[in-house]
């Protein structure tokens, strides 16, 4: 009589135990990402970047950097985040001065790497309102325009990312605009400005997913802020919403946020009108 062997259960090969713990690491980084502890901010000063960071420390303590121009709106941001409960400090940042680009990085993250620490999410919020049709006619208000919201921009994206390697890992919050994508006739300007860094960013995204390192654009359209203030637009939002989308975001796996939702399908449209439309319509 022929008893049946016993089933042996195959021995999980080195391949498949480095695959589960590339799962855990991925784990673990989406909550610390989700749930950070220290917020480094590359523009101090903008409405939408400190929307996030508050967002991003609601019903905790944070620890932030706000990188931004020297000045009393810097020292205001501080004193307020830190009536809030956070731990806040200011370092000096000036897009149109590229000496102070490294400096600023290196001052963000070297506080928590001599504690032991690291940053969990960087979020870059740079940029300046183009100056009506002075931003395409003069052509230093072009120049600076894009000193702005694209030169600094980029470079401080690339060190970040290269520090959020360093240390192992992290986030990076790249804030476009919806103009990135399709600009208007009547902006674009800031639209070209802007495209650029989206461009940047979504390479980057792909060049450090297998670092640790997650790269997430967020693309608001009209936003309600100082510097949209006596403006209107169709499908406008808030700040607040936006640093919402992008918390939600950061809790699961998008790769880039619309804000408003509805304002992807609006581009996606645009896209596809022909010019000589577009220039009757005055979009």
């Amino acid at each position: 009589m022929r008893f049946p062997r016993p089933s042996r259960q195959a021995a999980p090969s080195p391949t498949d135990e480095r695959t589960a713990e590339r799962s855990r690491e991925r784990a673990q980084e989406q909550v610390r990402v989700a749930e950070p502890s220290r917020v480094v901010l590359l523009g101090g000063t903008s409405e939408i970047g400190l929307a996030v960071v508050r967002r991003l420390g609601r019903g905790r303590s944070l620890d932030v950097v706000l990188a931004g121009r020297p000045g009393e709106r810097l020292a205001d941001a501080v004193v307020a985040l830190a009536a809030e409960g956070h731990r806040a400090r200011a370092v000096p940042l000036e897009a149109r001065d590229r000496t102070t680009w490294t400096p600023a990085l290196e001052s963000s993250f070297d506080t928590a790497s001599t504690a032991g620490e690291r940053v969990d999410v960087v979020v870059l919020a740079l940029g300046t309102a183009p100056d009506g049709e002075r931003s395409w006619q003069d052509p230093l208000a072009a120049a600076d325009l894009v000193q702005v919201n694209s030169a600094a921009p980029v470079a401080l994206a690339a060190g970040a990312a290269q520090r959020l390697r360093a240390q192992g890992g992290g986030a990076l919050v790249v804030v476009s605009s919806a103009a990135a994508v399709r600009a208007r006739s009547t902006d674009f300007a800031h639209g070209a400005s802007k495209a650029a860094l989206d461009a940047f960013a979504s390479g980057l995204r792909e060049a450090v997913r297998g670092d640790g390192v997650r790269v997430l654009v967020v693309r608001p359209g009209f936003v309600r802020t100082r510097l949209t203030a006596g403006r209107s637009a169709w499908l406008a939002t808030t700040k607040e919403a936006v640093a919402d989308l992008t918390a939600h975001a950061l809790a699961g796996d998008d790769d880039a946020v619309w804000a408003p939702p509805g304002a992807r399908a609006v581009v996606e449209v645009l896209r596809w009108v022909p010019p000589r439309l577009l220039r009757r319509l005055r979009l």
